[in-house]
């Protein structure tokens, strides 16, 4: 499907690249899934517990079930399908915001344009290592660069940002994936930004109600909703076949996002063959300078039943949950299905080099809910039974796109992705765990070596293992 798009003016050849949402079919959907009988219910649970993808109208009658007992068995079998697909595994990133120069108006955001409170900074080279030093430092090894939208962060920019970040190798640390969050760009520019080596290109719609959308987004290029939903198709034609979507929930009702984004699942999987990797389905947050509409606030109760509802959903996508919800909530939706966390999380321009010890929401996107230290989730993971990783085989090995989903569907990422999950475990507690966490690490490891029926798979996990106390780095399957 060819797109066409012109230096200064775009414009897209398919017009049904711009139509894939569809406000009046989901709002259809969901009001025709109204008061589902438990019957319906149970039979869309039993379907996804048998690893199948649901289609929005299975997923509007989760949407739709407001019976606590019902609520609670959609919770039981996403934490159960959560164990089939994913084991016990929780990777870990950290969010590196590399400046806050932006020239959106965007109602929600810290950096809006007109804030004229926000404190302008772009890091140099210079800054940006020191920032990936003290990273590596915590035990680091996955990071998300973060941009505002304006004309410096081109796609020269983010690329030369990346493969700065790349080159730091301070003591034993190294940054072994780098993804994206930034603006959209053409496909050159996510041609040139591919060639740098990143991993994932995320790129949130926000609110996928295109009437929301214009309300939110005041001026600024952003404003511009085709432009901004058919951004990840361009990447794919740029050669990025890894990609996150996400919504801001609070800005319109987080049913329609729910099913926004099950819909942008549907596009992608019609039109590529493929799905997203990531889905992310952040609240918002305080953050300077904001004006948000209070109605569309999502509850804690809401909030933890859409995460099962979405892994319900889509089986095989990776749900990724950030710091800007509270310790507590995310302690709980770990076990219905989120897949990626952020630890040790700073947002703050320089701020993992700085360390302040308050929040300055001048020099933020929003305010962070769970600042606890990288350790301190790494032992409350551990002392909850799931492994922390910081693997990143699968991309180094190129099994992104239509190959990742080869090894997931059968289940390869509980075969494969648990034992190196185990390996980047061991080389955290090595290199960067206090004591306490280093005893409760390899009494987890001990455990979880016990499950494994192969005896040679065994004998050669525990070869790498020992290799990884003996000093050798970087060892995956």
């Amino acid at each position: 499907m060819a797109i066409i798009y012109h230096p200064q003016k775009y414009k897209l050849e398919d017009k049904s690249m711009q139509n894939f949402i569809d406000t009046d079919e989901i709002n259809e959907i969901l009001e025709g899934a109204k008061d589902p009988s438990k019957e319906q219910v149970k039979a869309v649970i039993k379907k996804a517990l048998d690893k199948n993808r649901l289609s929005l109208q299975e997923t509007a009658i989760l949407i739709n079930a407001n019976d606590p007992e019902l609520v609670a068995e959609i919770k039981q079998a996403a934490t159960k399908l959560k164990q089939q697909v994913y084991g016990k595994r929780i990777v870990l990133f950290a969010p590196l915001y590399i400046g806050n120069l932006c020239i959106n108006n965007c109602t929600y955001c810290g950096f809006k344009a007109d804030n004229k409170a926000q404190k302008r900074t772009t890091l140099t080279a210079d800054d940006l290592k020191q920032e990936v030093k003290a990273l590596e430092d915590a035990g680091h090894k996955r990071l998300i660069l973060v941009y505002g939208e304006h004309p410096r962060y081109n796609a020269k920019f983010i690329a030369e940002s990346v493969k700065t970040v790349y080159s730091v190798k301070h003591k034993n640390g190294e940054i072994r994936r780098v993804n994206i969050n930034a603006a959209p760009l053409d496909v050159d520019g996510f041609k040139t930004v591919k060639e740098s080596g990143i991993g994932t290109y995320q790129i949130f719609q926000e609110t996928y109600h295109r009437e929301t959308y214009l309300k939110v987004h005041k001026s600024g290029l952003k404003r511009d909703y085709d432009w901004r939903i058919t951004g990840l198709d361009r990447a794919m034609e740029g050669g990025i076949d890894d990609l996150g979507i996400g919504a801001l929930l609070g800005l319109y009702d987080w049913r329609f996002e729910v099913m926004g984004l099950l819909r942008h699942v549907n596009h992608f999987e019609s039109v590529f063959n493929i799905g997203p990797h990531t889905i992310s389905f952040p609240r918002i947050q305080a953050a300077s300078g904001i004006d948000v509409d209070p109605k569309w606030a999502v509850s804690d109760e809401d909030f933890t039943k859409l995460v099962a509802i979405l892994r319900l959903a889509v089986p095989y996508t990776g749900l990724i949950l950030t710091a800007r919800e509270p310790a507590e909530i995310r302690d709980e939706v770990l076990q219905y299905g989120v897949s990626q966390i952020d630890g040790g999380t700073n947002i703050e321009m320089k701020g993992y080099s700085q360390d302040e010890d308050e929040q300055d929401l001048d020099q933020e996107q929003f305010e962070i809910k769970d600042d606890r230290s990288l350790n301190e989730v790494m032992e409350e993971l551990v002392e909850n039974g799931f492994i922390p990783s910081f693997c990143t085989s699968c991309y180094r090995r190129n099994r992104t796109g239509e190959h990742f989903m080869e090894f997931s569907v059968p289940g390869f990422i509980k075969r494969f992705c648990q034992p190196n999950a185990l390996l980047t475990l061991a080389e955290y507690l090595e290199d960067y765990a206090p004591e306490k966490t280093k005893v409760k690490g390899y009494q987890l490891i001990e455990e979880e070596l016990k499950n494994y029926d192969d005896p040679r798979f065994k004998e050669k996990l525990v070869e790498r293992l020992e290799d990884i106390k003996t000093g050798t780095r970087d060892l995956y399957f």
